[in-house]
């Protein structure tokens, strides 16, 4: 095992390289950012539907309103999403442009969104077709962010523009500077569907659909579900965040398909496309990655040693709302290889179970998109529609995942139970006292879990700031990066340090960098150092890295954490 252990972390530089892939992470991002508007559109298709489930029908006009409200939000996030994800890839490209070369990013948004809407839109008597301007179109969304970014690339770097004499104001001169790329990129896209359109007959954007549907159709299978949450779940046993490498790759057919999967309810039928965004989030990720809802809970009712006792308490709470960094990296199981089949396996049981009662017993696929957050059981009972099925799923889920790591942690346990029982003799030997424990090394001898505790006054200590330090914590969701901004808060409160803190996700924070003086990027997107390096000197801010187990400390100790901060900006 151990071997195989090895084998992976030789890998990790190219899952860290695969993992900062301009456009993957462009996908990435630019649903991360259009994701409020998927979430608010999710809101009022609840409302409108579950009073259905209890067999009370809303009056008509309120119906048609929600409806309404839904069909404007999530019928258009496509476009939206071509504007977002050519924003997100105009600011990769421009990291690796020539000095004095810059791409703007608001003009390849409109590009992308006149290019999207030429590859998508049919028109019909009295207006037009929006069949492909929702999730149906993310295909097309893609396409155009992506020739967008590229032509406005290639006129940058070849100076195809107009030049305005120096006498003419900055921001008229950018106008008259992008109207060439603006018009290439448009024109090669009008290009591309006339293309297709003469010759399938159908727009660009169903003629895509079509011709990847063989793909989808073979990823909606049992192998390739497995495959995809197995993915995840290898990626980030390595230290890598999985999502952010495998998600980019489906996320256009994941949430195309819960459109489908209502639709196919609203007709009176069943919603049965099983690749879905709440597969993911409430099943094959329940608890995080891994699948690990199960595994706070054990540690904390079961374990015998002191180490994972301390870690279930501390993350029984964010595991149960999706964030397990403080239980991968605290116990850890990254890298460990008592978890390394469990850490696997379980998601793809998960995701087959969820697959048989969609496919042989009838139950209802997610039709409903609900944050990811959502603690995952509740998340699949209201994603699914409420159905009795769901609930025994949940259910069974639950004893499953249980079954398949209670043998591993007990194993684990009784490794460290053997390392706690040795280091009590040691200390007994040389009389050290019980206030002075050491911290439990872990199995894999990569990290260490301590609750760090100091008496030490940083009132005392702490230099004298000669003004206040506004710091910016960066992960992959916003989830595990509040942890940190939180303890700095409180201990900056506590102290009486001018120490304020926010938290972010990687992706969403580019206009919020000039606001800080120090960006901490929590360990999950620690292989964007390079990337976000290149912005923070820029603009003269601080950045700095954490490891698993030093950022699960910092957010244990708000002492600690403040201390961290004043030590990187001497």
């Amino acid at each position: 095992m151990n071997g195989i252990i090895k084998q992976i972390e030789k890998g990790k530089p190219f899952f860290e390289k695969i993992s900062r892939n301009i456009y993957l992470g462009s996908i990435r991002d630019g649903f991360l950012a259009a994701m409020p508007v998927i979430l608010f559109a999710s809101i009022f298709i609840l409302i409108a539907a579950v009073p259905e489930v209890f067999g009370y029908k809303l009056p008509e006009n309120v119906s048609t309103w929600l409806w309404k409200v839904y069909n404007y939000s999530m019928g258009v996030v496509g476009l939206l999403v071509s504007a977002t994800t050519a924003r997100s890839l105009s600011e990769s490209v421009n990291r690796r442009m020539p000095k004095n070369k810059y791409i703007n990013s608001t003009s390849t948004m409109l590009a992308a969104i006149v290019g999207f809407i030429v590859l998508s839109v049919t028109q019909i008597d009295g207006g037009f077709s929006t069949e492909y301007l929702g999730t149906k179109g993310l295909l097309a969304a893609f396409v155009s962010a992506f020739i967008t970014v590229n032509v406005y690339k290639f006129c940058v770097l070849k100076n195809i523009t107009i030049k305005m004499p120096k006498e003419v104001p900055g921001t008229i001169s950018q106008t008259f500077k992008d109207v060439f790329p603006f018009a290439f990129s448009v024109l090669a896209m009008v290009i591309m569907d006339l293309i297709v359109r003469n010759t399938l007959g159908v727009p660009f954007a169903e003629a895509l659909a079509t011709l990847l549907s063989p793909l989808f159709t073979a990823a909606d299978g049992y192998l390739g579900i497995c495959i995809i949450w197995g993915m995840m779940a290898l990626f980030w046993f390595a230290g890598v965040h999985g999502p952010s490498i495998v998600e980019p790759a489906i996320a256009a057919i994941i949430y195309a398909n819960v459109a489908t999967n209502l639709q196919l309810h609203d007709a009176g039928e069943q919603a049965s496309n099983v690749l879905t965004v709440g597969l993911g989030n409430f099943v094959g990720t329940m608890g995080g990655t891994g699948a690990t809802l199960v595994v706070p809970f054990i540690f904390l009712l079961l374990a015998r040693s002191k180490q994972l006792k301390a870690v279930g308490k501390a993350s029984v709470v964010p595991v149960c709302f999706a964030v397990n960094e403080p239980l991968l990296f605290a116990a850890p199981m990254i890298l460990n290889p008592y978890f390394f089949i469990p850490f696997l396996i379980t998601p793809m049981i998960n995701v087959c179970l969820f697959k048989f009662f969609v496919d042989v017993i009838g139950m209802n696929s997610f039709i409903y998109v609900l944050p990811w957050a959502t603690p995952a059981p509740i998340g699949l009972i209201l994603g699914t529609g409420m159905g009795l099925w769901a609930l025994v799923l949940a259910v069974l889920l639950i004893v499953v995942d249980f079954l398949i790591y209670l043998p591993f942690c007990k194993a684990y346990d009784n490794e460290l139970v053997a390392k706690e029982a040795k280091n009590a003799e040691l200390e007994a030997a040389v009389g050290v006292s019980e206030a002075a424990q050491p911290a439990m090394a872990s199995a894999t001898g990569t990290d260490t879990f301590a609750i760090m505790n100091s008496n030490t006054s940083l009132e005392e200590s702490a230099p004298t700031l000669e003004k206040s330090i506004n710091v910016l914590v960066l992960c992959a969701g916003a989830g595990t990066s509040a942890m940190l901004a939180n303890a700095l808060t409180e201990g900056a409160k506590q102290y009486n340090v001018p120490i304020t803190a926010s938290a972010g996700a990687y992706g969403s924070h580019y206009e919020m960098l000039k606001d800080f003086d120090m960006v901490i990027l929590a360990p999950q997107v620690g292989s964007y150092y390079d990337d976000i390096k290149e912005d923070t000197d820029r603009l003269n801010i601080k950045l700095a890295a954490t490891k698993g187990a030093e950022y699960i400390n910092l957010t244990r100790n708000s002492q600690k954490a403040i201390e961290y901060v004043l030590e990187q900006v001497k």
